[in-house]
């Protein structure tokens, strides 16, 4: 049985914490985790799968099996990866509901704003709301194939 969706993010930000507000340490731990991210196949990394409004490439796809949203995702910068991994990891293997019903307070939480800034921000934002986009087509296929 996969964590709760908050259980995941109070992980996250009991990691950040032993950071103390590290901003160094911070960036480094956030590279590290984009480092985890398996590599996207190169042929997922097409214009159609790119994030927009993110300075840096960042490929987003998604699968739906099982009644869940599978999400990979690469970038082209390593502390995006890292941005990107965080979020699939809270929410990989979610249902749309899930997805689309929880609040992510961990990115406040870990002072993320701080730590990436305010162009690195709106390219976050862009990531995560990609990532609902996916969840509610999902949760409309699913809807639509019921009736």
């Amino acid at each position: 049985m996969k964590p709760a969706i908050n259980e995941i993010q109070d992980e996250i930000i009991e990691e950040f914490s032993l950071l103390e507000n590290d901003m160094e340490s911070t960036i480094f731990y956030i590279m590290e985790m984009g480092g985890k991210l398996p590599p996207l196949d190169e042929k997922y990394k097409v214009e159609e799968n790119i994030v927009k409004g993110c300075q840096s490439k960042v490929w987003l796809v998604s699968s739906f099996e099982d009644g869940k949203v599978i999400f990979k995702a690469d970038s082209n910068t390593d502390i995006t990866k890292g941005l990107i991994s965080l979020l699939i990891r809270v929410w990989n293997e979610r249902t749309p509901e899930e997805i689309l019903h929880s609040e992510l307070y961990f990115v406040e939480r870990i002072g993320m704003r701080k730590v990436i800034g305010s162009q690195r921000s709106n390219g976050f934002s862009s990531m995560i709301k990609q990532m609902k986009l996916y969840a509610l087509a999902f949760q409309n296929i699913q809807h639509h194939g019921r009736e």
